[in-house]
């Protein structure tokens, strides 16, 4: 079946989202500066955690690499529970979010079905009862409420306001990130180094996120406060997720 498999890759991308911040436009003064030699490494990391408390929106785009598996991410999400963007598992399949603020839709595609349901005539039911359309009432699933929270800004600011075990936070260096200047804050916790390049110039968003060690991967941040318009799929395009777990199961 779709499940437990399915909401840990979920949860792997929402694990790095969470950890991380926003990025992009800036829509505050152009001539603020970020003071990197009068701030403290863990006055930089606050100042870009106030930076996404403050934002409406974000796209997340990159890669993560967990138990060798790799995970790309194209995400726009905002503070109104929508969201709109797909998640790759490359030679795994992919399969796309959506969320219209009310609830969160799945659509995966034929190969991440038949990856996740391990194949077999499961897998070839799966595959036929979905045939494109989307999966509905998947935030009222236990094992699948991960995908209400990746799809809420405020509820990836509160995960990324947490400490999260990091200690040893450091400065790193400037440098630009998709042409923006930004200055890095480097932190260390037990599953690695996390690298945090923060926009020196307007509010102090962070551009990119660099991981080392366990679930590695770099992930970057752009279209920060840019309006998100979601509609839900038509109704003849979409299945309940408790009725396609029913009728998926094999006789």
């Amino acid at each position: 079946m779709l499940t437990k498999r399915l909401a840990g890759t979920v949860a792997i991308c929402l694990l790095l989202a969470a950890g991380a911040t926003a990025c992009g436009d800036d829509k505050a003064s152009s001539a603020a500066k970020l003071d990197t030699d009068k701030l403290s490494a863990e006055e930089i990391q606050k100042k870009a955690k106030e930076a996404l408390a403050g934002a409406s929106s974000v796209k997340v785009v990159g890669e993560i690499v967990n138990d060798s598996a790799k995970v790309a991410l194209d995400l726009a999400v905002d503070t109104q529970g929508q969201c709109k963007g797909s998640v790759t598992m490359p030679g795994a399949g992919r399969f796309e979010l959506l969320g219209d603020g009310k609830q969160v839709f799945l659509k995966p595609d034929s190969d991440f079905v038949k990856n996740v349901a391990g194949g077999g005539p499961e897998a070839a039911k799966a595959a036929e009862l979905l045939k494109g359309r989307y999966i509905s009432g998947v935030q009222n699933d236990p094992e699948m409420k991960e995908l209400t929270t990746v799809c809420n800004l405020k509820e990836l600011s509160k995960s990324f306001t947490e400490d999260g075990g990091a200690s040893n936070i450091t400065k790193g260096s400037a440098g630009t990130v998709n042409g923006a200047k930004t200055f890095s804050v480097k932190s260390k916790s037990d599953g690695g180094e996390t690298v945090l390049h923060v926009a020196t110039e307007g509010t102090p968003y962070p551009l990119r996120l660099e991981k080392t060690g366990k679930d590695s991967g770099k992930v970057d941040f752009t279209e920060i406060n840019k309006p998100l318009t979601v509609q839900a799929p038509p109704a003849d395009q979409v299945i309940d997720y408790s009725v396609f777990k029913s009728q998926s199961k094999t006789a």
